[in-house]
């Protein structure tokens, strides 16, 4: 009796402990996992189908036992990685204890074909890995390259920035491959030249670093002694885009920042070149300046094209879809619009706006201000959307200096309506003084083939048709942006000639 009533004791005493272990668990959520790494980056570039395992070590800092809840995937069964947590495997891995003071290790694999197309293994494969533990969710990003491609500057140089030199001299990313740009480049001392047909991928998203704080990644810029020259073709455009190329991607705004041309850089050039899913196009800086041929910008979050006391000369421009203006022109500067359609359709922005100051505080009290005179052309154009009034001027003289506020437009689709009364009726004779044979159209005329799936291709009826006047200063311009013969006497206006 005595050996067996020893017995009960001492396993009635395991049990009293392990009930004790049980009740010391962390349950609150006050306590955090801590992890080895925030990114576990599989720094291998597929160029056959292979896999890669790297390790996590997942640690507890408590003085008590915690336990995770959950281990999962955030894409589950259709993830590319595969997880092994302290000896488990699986897409969702629970119930993983981490005793006070240890630690555990996860393994994670993935397996890549560089040879599958980008909508299945993109350029960069991103994907969290979440641990649950009592009321509190954490993640680590798994980050591997699933193409063989030229990863510009450099795989590290995400979220970080670099000053790219070539000592005033020219780099040439004439490589076959396409290109994936990663973190803020700063081109100086340099021009930068991409052949026809090349691809650019930008790698973009929310970072950090001590020099910028919180900032959009995936800017391309252009410092006082740096230029770009894009020249594309008609058969073989550039595209600049995000690097995120799933379906659900293909046609997403803000991916990444876009393309500065920084104050006083100059002798940029972009040539048959498209600009997509960014949050702006391009941002043309201070007494910077660009030439736009056959540039199409579109799928932005703000506006499609931002100049700022700068030069821009464009033809055949093509820009929509955008979350701000199609084009912003701001304190003042000197452009030159020749053959462009800006739509803007959807947005509570309109198509086209243009003043000759900047507020350097409150816009709406604006006490610190910079000025600079405009003079703006716009020939064989058109400016249209689904808001009624497409233009925005802002004149800080309110037209009392001419000069300051240069505007001409001439042969252009335009809509106007509030704009003609506004500032007690400032632009009342916009088409007398102003826009001189342009068409005030409205929504109700036929402008665009099918502007709800992006055709601004002209109407058979289009009220755009032959009204245009032949432009031959300073450079004959004899073919629209799809490369179709413009007629040599009356020319459709936009930068679509439409064919009989």
């Amino acid at each position: 009796m005595n050996r067996l009533l020893i017995f009960l004791t001492i396993g009635l005493g395991f049990l009293l402990a392990a009930c004790d272990q049980d009740e010391n668990f962390v349950i609150d959520g006050s306590i955090q996992l801590q992890f080895s790494v925030d990114t576990l980056t599989f720094d291998t570039v597929f160029t056959a189908v292979g896999s890669a395992t790297r390790a996590l070590k997942i640690y507890n800092p408590s003085n008590r036992p915690l336990k995770i809840g959950k281990v999962y995937l955030e894409k589950g069964a259709s993830s590319k990685f595969r997880i092994n947590v302290d000896g488990i495997s699986g897409d969702v891995v629970e119930e993983v204890i981490v005793y006070a003071k240890d630690s555990i290790y996860l393994f994670a694999e993935v397996t890549v074909d560089p040879d599958e197309p980008l909508s299945v293994s993109p350029f960069v494969i991103g994907e969290r890995l979440f641990f649950e533990t009592a009321d509190q969710q954490q993640s680590v990003l798994l980050e591997a390259w699933g193409q063989n491609a030229n990863y510009f500057p450099s795989r590290e140089n995400r979220g970080q920035a670099i000053r790219l030199s070539c000592n005033m001299g020219e780099l040439d990313l004439s490589d076959p491959k396409p290109y994936v740009f990663y973190g803020v480049v700063f081109i100086d001392s340099c021009t930068v030249n991409f052949p026809p047909g090349a691809q650019i991928y930008v790698h973009g998203g929310i970072a950090r670093n001590e020099l910028f704080g919180t900032f959009n990644d995936g800017i391309i810029l252009t410092q006082r002694n740096g230029r770009i020259k894009a020249n594309g073709t008609l058969e073989n455009p550039i595209t600049f885009q995000g690097d995120r190329l799933e379906e659900s991607f293909k046609e997403q705004d803000g991916q990444w920042t876009g393309i500065v041309f920084g104050a006083g850089s100059t002798g940029n050039s972009l040539k048959h070149t498209i600009i997509k899913n960014s949050i702006f196009g391009t941002y043309v800086d201070s007494a910077a300046a660009a030439v736009l041929n056959n540039v199409e910008i579109y799928n932005t979050t703000s506006s499609g094209i931002i100049g700022v006391h700068s030069r821009i000369d464009a033809s055949n421009l093509l820009v929509y879809n955008n979350g701000g203006n199609s084009v912003q022109l701001v304190h003042g500067g000197d452009y030159n619009f020749d053959y462009t359609t800006l739509a803007s359709y959807g947005v509570d922005a309109a198509a086209l706006g243009m003043s000759n100051f900047i507020c350097y505080d409150d816009p709406f009290t604006c006490q610190n201000f910079g000025a600079y005179r405009l003079n703006a052309r716009f020939r064989n154009s058109i400016i249209f959307g689904s808001k009624n009034d497409q233009l925005v001027f802002s004149d800080l003289t309110r037209g009392q200096t001419p000069d300051f506020f240069n505007v001409e437009m001439q042969n252009c689709v335009v809509a106007v309506d509030e704009f003609l009364e506004e500032f007690d009726g400032l632009y009342a004779n916009f088409f007398e003084d102003i826009c001189i044979d342009c068409i005030k159209a409205t929504r109700q005329d036929p402008l665009f083939s099918d502007p709800n799936e992006d055709n601004y291709r002209l109407d058979s009826l289009s009220v755009a048709l032959g009204i245009g006047k032949p432009i031959r200063f300073p450079l004959p311009i004899a073919i629209d942006l799809e490369g179709k013969i413009r007629d040599p006497n009356m020319p459709d206006a936009g930068c679509f000639e439409r064919e009989e």
